[in-house]
């Protein structure tokens, strides 16, 4: 029993290592909306296999390297595939990026340094211990759902303002450079686990949930890059506020 219940975390990252897998096969294919929602999936198991480790105690240094591992997968290859389609479809709004031919510009690649920033930071995250009650630099599943979130407002928000901006190649290349800085960044951000509820330790988390919420609800995908930034912007003010 002690053995099933010291692996139960373990198969909770699988499931996300599958999530990410099958996205990638839909990424490829440029599926990006169905791609995207496998993504968010894996995030949901990567969230809650920390939880099942901790509720259970049976953390573990082998569930650690599964987890980035998965990560490496989900949160790490998954968006720098959606960026190459993006890069392509803004050079060429009738082809669609394709991993398996050879036709491509050569500048679609150029969406891969995602994948690298994201297998650096998570080789990072393993063996800094500063990263266990806050994060330094975004994590890679904030990260992959602000660039997965671009090819959802291109897909269902096509009048939107901001999609006129991330639809050109130059500016998807420096959104793929800010995503790598971020990612690797010595910016100290909160992380959104409440340790307890009490309002006057919590309010900016209580804060970044409710804006969320609301923004998602008022905006739909589009709020999906602002409550990023703000949550960027506000890790910031309350490091200079300390």
């Amino acid at each position: 029993m002690s053995l099933i219940k010291r692996q139960i975390p373990n198969f909770i990252t699988l499931l996300n290592l599958l999530s990410g897998c099958v996205a990638t096969v839909l990424a490829v294919q440029g599926e990006l909306s169905t791609a995207t929602l496998f993504v968010a999936l894996g995030i949901f198991f990567d969230f809650f296999d920390g939880l099942a480790a901790r509720a259970l105690k049976v953390k573990s240094d082998l569930g650690l390297q599964l987890d980035s591992l998965a990560d490496m997968v989900t949160s790490g290859l998954v968006p720098g595939i959606v960026m190459c389609q993006l890069i392509s479809r803004s050079i060429d709004s009738s082809t669609e990026f394709n991993l398996l031919t050879s036709q491509s510009n050569w500048m679609v690649y150029i969406g891969f340094i995602i994948t690298l920033g994201s297998a650096y930071r998570l080789a990072k995250f393993n063996i800094d211990e500063r990263q266990t009650d806050s994060f330094i630099g975004l994590p890679t599943p904030a990260n992959a759902l602000l660039i997965l979130s671009l090819g959802l407002i291109l897909d269902f928000h096509p009048e939107s303002f901001i999609t006129s901006w991330i639809d050109h190649t130059y500016l998807l290349i420096l959104i793929s450079v800010i995503s790598v800085f971020l990612l690797n960044a010595e910016l100290k951000l909160f992380a959104l686990k409440f340790k307890n509820l009490t309002f006057s330790e919590n309010w900016f988390r209580y804060f970044i949930v409710m804006f969320s919420i609301a923004a998602l609800v008022l905006f739909k995908f589009v709020a999906i890059p602002v409550i990023i930034v703000v949550y960027i912007l506000l890790s910031i003010g309350l490091q200079a506020k300390s």
